[in-house]
């Protein structure tokens, strides 16, 4: 009897034991969210300190080189990661619609400049992890499409080799049947 007590009292005690730790959260658990949010603010920060440095000192042609690495970088982490790609979006148009008189200014008539500015301050940043997403279907939709052209290309080989060693077969009987025969 003591020993049944024993056993139900250590399962009892193995069960508070085990609910206990339920309730903790993990020691190393991450915050994705917050991840993403320093990770898009540093590439961010990068950004957004070349772009003052060219509005500063009023060079047109360097602010739309500085731009083009905005929107390579876009690309970069639109292929990484595509939530960094879009907090880094959204924190530089905040930059450029702050500084927008300033762009303004500068940008003047340079039509290549404006389209550059406007290339980034029209993206929504919902919009680059939606545009990813979509081409990522687009690409898998045209592989399989690529992988069913090539499975029925080779179908077709097969089936037009089989055909052939067939017709060899046969014309290779008939021959030997015309030679028994004295044909």
């Amino acid at each position: 009897m003591k020993k049944i007590l024993f056993a139900v009292m250590a399962v009892f005690a193995i069960g508070f034991t085990s609910c206990g730790n339920k309730t903790q959260a993990p020691a190393d658990e991450v915050d994705s969210a917050a991840i993403i949010d320093s990770l898009a603010e540093e590439a961010a920060n990068l950004s957004i300190s070349a772009l003052s440095e060219q509005i500063e000192a009023g060079d047109a042609s360097k602010l739309q080189a500085v731009l083009e690495t905005v929107k390579v970088k876009v690309t970069e982490l639109i292929k990484t990661n595509p939530e960094i790609a879009k907090e880094y979006v959204a924190k530089v148009q905040n930059f450029l619609k702050e500084n927008a008189d300033k762009v303004k200014a500068l940008v003047g008539d340079n039509a290549a400049v404006a389209a550059a500015v406007s290339a980034i301050t029209d993206i929504e940043p919902e919009n680059v992890v939606n545009g990813f997403l979509q081409s990522v279907g687009d690409a898998a939709e045209a592989a399989k499409d690529s992988v069913v052209d090539a499975v029925e290309d080779a179908k077709d080989a097969a089936v037009d080799a089989a055909k052939e060693k067939a017709s060899e077969a046969v014309d290779a009987a008939a021959d030997k049947t015309k030679e028994a025969l004295g044909l």
